[in-house]
């Protein structure tokens, strides 16, 4: 895993940028345990995400509600076919779908926004197993 050394704020940054890019959108999130080099998915959520002035520490406080002792977070934005978040019904469909694919390979959580607990941005990296 490599870890961003920009920000303290990379998931501020992040989701001004994308809510200036296309406006509204739904967030599907899936919070991990990291150990060393491995990844385990814990839980997973949606919500939508309908202005930008959200805050790290108020996902942490809500992320800490799951009751899961979680280290990272990946987020994956996407839209209707509109261009509007999603109905709450497609959300989770989706959101089945995602936690699949997770399960099949890791490496998954690179096509989101993937977050430490201080709201860094990083991402997963193969390693060889010895």
């Amino acid at each position: 895993m490599s870890i961003s050394n920009e920000s303290t704020c990379d998931f501020e940054q992040w989701i001004a940028s994308e809510f200036a890019e296309d406006g509204s959108f739904t967030a599907l999130i899936v919070l991990v345990h990291i150990v060393d080099t491995k990844v385990a998915p814990l839980c997973s959520t949606y919500l939508n995400v309908i202005g930008d002035e959200v805050e790290w520490s108020k996902m942490a406080v809500l992320f800490a509600g799951a009751g899961a002792d979680w280290s990272g977070a990946a987020f994956f934005p996407i839209r209707g076919d509109d261009g509007d978040p999603l109905d709450n019904p497609t959300a989770r469909v989706r959101l089945q779908e995602l936690e699949a694919r997770v399960n099949e390979s890791k490496l998954v959580f690179n096509e989101g926004r993937f977050f430490d607990k201080w709201g860094r941005r990083f991402k997963i990296e193969e390693v060889e197993s010895q």
